[in-house]
């Protein structure tokens, strides 16, 4: 009886001891997952150890003699047994990575993304300033540090996570980061009532907000116990292997969800990993949507991971012709630039980076776009200057002030494809913007404003004959002017004025000396003049 109670209290405390691993490290239940083959290979050792030990301490107990750990075959026969098994499992790990290499996938891991071959001028419209995301992740962060700063009944007790998702609410680019707790103590005072709010900053206005909420974050991951988002979901779905990053967004009503993509493994037991299914856990209240990939609401921004979409295109321009050509030979290779930043396009959030040849040159064949929630991926071709290059461009033009330039974005300027990007100085504030033609990356144009540096870089296309004052869209009006007005608009002074019987609103920037006849008009007077519809207010480009 003394010995059946001993061996009831090693397996209690065996089972104690798996789940407390298990608990700490949540493996999925999947043969596709490494951690559920470490946690295998780890039992089998751990196993087969206390029965060595065992049997050692009872075979030393009955003989006077000495006996070797590992000579007494007798005594050491399951212990073999057990290291075999071990082997055997290390051998199928080995051997199931290996299989599932692009060393003898090339073609596999080539055609794991389609890529779509697109016309830059059709695909990115003209650029609307107001929508343009002038921070980038750095810039949010202290403003969001600012902000909590302010917030004297939460600073104390909770700190901003950096998670700063770049995602689309109505149509407008935001980061939003939820709250965490500011320490352990914090956490023990503060998780009956849960986290009240998160941080929301327009990316365009740079306007920031605490959005404090009606009912609490409960489910987050600076929680430590079944509360811990990973946790949580690992729980709900014992078989699912997450993504090693799951985002926070809010719906289009403000209310706040974690965004957790499920790997899906397509060649072999570890290779051509893509996102097979999302589940959407509200914040709030834990519970959990699960979706396929191609049926991911709409609102849903952040599926794909930046860096996991630049691996799979990266597969795509090395791997055309196998995996030895992409080392050795290296016809045909292309690849990602070093870096990458997001546009809000069609209601998604794409990941933009450019493309260049694996030599490593300093000048881009093109660049693609990549859909965060589709995994849509188009090339457009457009050789040109790196983001690196123009970056060292436009702090070149700066360099007295010693600024550093943020990763460019990419914009349409008069249909020039155009790097912009902001100048931040050494306590990382943006203090002016640079426009970098792709083409010809030695024009350069910096403004204190975006308006400033797009006036900037609109008079540089023209003066090398890019653009010029009238262009096919120009519409031509004559009336009778029936109010006039000076209007100055950071430091430039406008002049605003309407027709009879018209509803435009007319513009004319005086800084533009081919416009400056209209100081010779008064109310009453008749004008014939030629604009560009679809502004508001219209912009007069010519007075005749």
């Amino acid at each position: 009886m003394k010995n059946v109670g001993k061996k009831i209290l090693i397996g209690i405390l065996l089972i104690i001891a798996a789940f407390v691993y298990y608990y700490i490290t949540i493996p999925a239940f999947n043969i596709h997952s490494i951690g559920t083959w470490w946690f295998l290979i780890g039992a089998v050792i751990v196993l087969t150890l206390l029965y060595a030990v065992k049997k050692f301490m009872k075979e030393s107990g009955k003989s006077e003699r000495k006996i070797g750990f590992f000579m007494d075959i007798k005594s050491f026969g399951i212990t073999k047994i057990g290291f075999s098994v071990t082997a055997i499992l290390f051998l199928i790990l080995g051997i199931g990575a290996f299989l599932s290499s692009p060393i003898i996938n090339a073609k596999k891991y080539q055609q794991l993304m389609k890529v779509e071959e697109r016309d830059f001028t059709e695909d990115i419209s003209q650029v609307d300033y107001n929508t343009i995301p002038i921070l980038d992740k750095d810039s949010a962060a202290l403003l969001g540090d600012r902000k909590m700063g302010s917030m004297v009944d939460m600073v104390s007790q909770f700190e901003i996570a950096n998670d700063y998702s770049q995602i689309n609410v109505n149509n407008k680019p935001v980061r939003v980061s939820p709250l965490v707790y500011a320490n352990p103590i914090k956490w023990l005072t503060n998780q009956k009532e849960g986290i009240p709010a998160y941080i929301k900053i327009d990316m365009a206005t740079q306007d920031t907000e605490c959005v404090k909420l009606k009912e609490s974050i409960k489910y987050s991951k600076s929680e430590y116990f079944n509360r811990n988002i990973y946790r949580h979901l690992r729980f709900r779905y014992p078989t699912y292997i997450f993504s090693e990053q799951i985002f926070f967004e809010i719906d289009d009503e403000g209310t706040p969800f974690w965004i957790c993509p499920v790997k899906k493994f397509n060649i072999g037991l570890f290779g051509g990993v893509t996102i097979g299914k999302v589940v959407i856990c509200n914040a709030v209240t834990g519970e959990c949507e699960n979706y396929n990939i191609e049926d991911v609401p709409q609102w849903v921004d952040k599926v794909f991971q930046a860096e996991l979409l630049m691996e799979l295109y990266d597969y795509n321009g090395t791997l055309k012709h196998g995996f030895f050509n992409s080392v050795l030979g290296q016809k045909d290779c292309l690849k990602t630039t070093n870096g990458y930043n997001y546009i809000a396009l069609e209601d998604d959030v794409w990941v933009y980076s450019g493309v260049t040849s694996v030599s490593g040159d300093q000048s881009n064949v093109g660049f693609v776009l990549m859909n965060q929630r589709t995994m849509e991926t188009r090339f457009y071709k457009i050789e040109g200057a790196t983001e690196i290059s123009a970056m060292s461009s436009a702090e070149g033009q700066v360099q007295n002030l010693g600024y550093q330039a943020t990763f460019p974005l990419l914009l349409n300027i008069s249909g020039e494809p155009t790097y912009f990007m902001a100048l931040k100085d050494d306590a990382g504030l943006v203090k002016m913007y640079a426009m970098v033609n792709i083409q010809k990356y030695q024009w350069v144009a910096t403004g204190d404003s975006i308006k400033e540096c797009e006036k900037s870089y609109s008079q540089l296309l023209k003066t090398n004959g890019i653009i010029s004052g009238i262009n096919e869209e120009s519409q031509s009006i004559s009336g009778k002017i029936e109010n006039i007005m000076s209007v100055n608009i950071e430091g430039t002074s406008h002049i605003y004025f309407a027709l009879e019987g018209k509803k435009e609103i007319f513009d004319i920037d005086l800084s533009n000396n081919d416009l400056l006849d209209i100081i010779k008009y008064n109310t009453g007077d008749i004008i014939r003049i030629s604009y560009l519809e679809g502004e508001n207010p219209v912009k007069v480009v010519e007075i005749k």
